[in-house]
Order: structure tokens, then C-alpha cells, then sequence
């Protein structure tokens, strides 16, 4: 089934990503994504809801980048 969603932990260097399909089911998960590789992770996705977790911690400058980011993907 196609990812119609897809969940972002956000870190310092690596990510954890999950997505889901369109009955909640996870179909794509991927627990260890270097920051370096981020954006190739989601290059080969169809268009889907990206969701990521707010975070106003001390890494907020390099947090608030990823969602301008995805858009261009």
C-alpha cells in the first residue's frame, strides 16, 4: 500500500522515520537516518503529510529548517 504519512522524530544527528499507509498500518520504517541523509530518504516518496514534533530546545535554529526543507523534495 502507498505511504500516505509520514512521522519524523527529530534529533541532533539521527532521525527516526515511520510511514503509514492509509489504514494506520506502518509500511516504511526507518529507525536510524544520519542527518545527511534526510532529505534522500524522502526524494523517492510519492506526495504525503510529513509530520514533525515541535521542539523548542537548544537545537531549535537547525529544527525549524526540515519543513521549508521537505517542501522542496
Amino acid at each position: 500500500m502507498a505511504i500516505v504519512c509520514v512521522g519524523v522524530d527529530l534529533a541532533k544527528n539521527v532521525f527516526a522515520i515511520h510511514g503509514i499507509d492509509e489504514v494506520g498500518k506502518a509500511v516504511w520504517v526507518q529507525p536510524r537516518v544520519p542527518r545527511a541523509q534526510l532529505l534522500a530518504a524522502f526524494s523517492n516518496l510519492p506526495p504525503c503529510l510529513i509530520g514533525m514534533e515541535a521542539c523548542l530546545g537548544p537545537i531549535i535554529g537547525r529544527v525549524n529548517c526540515w519543513p521549508w526543507a521537505t517542501t522542496c523534495v
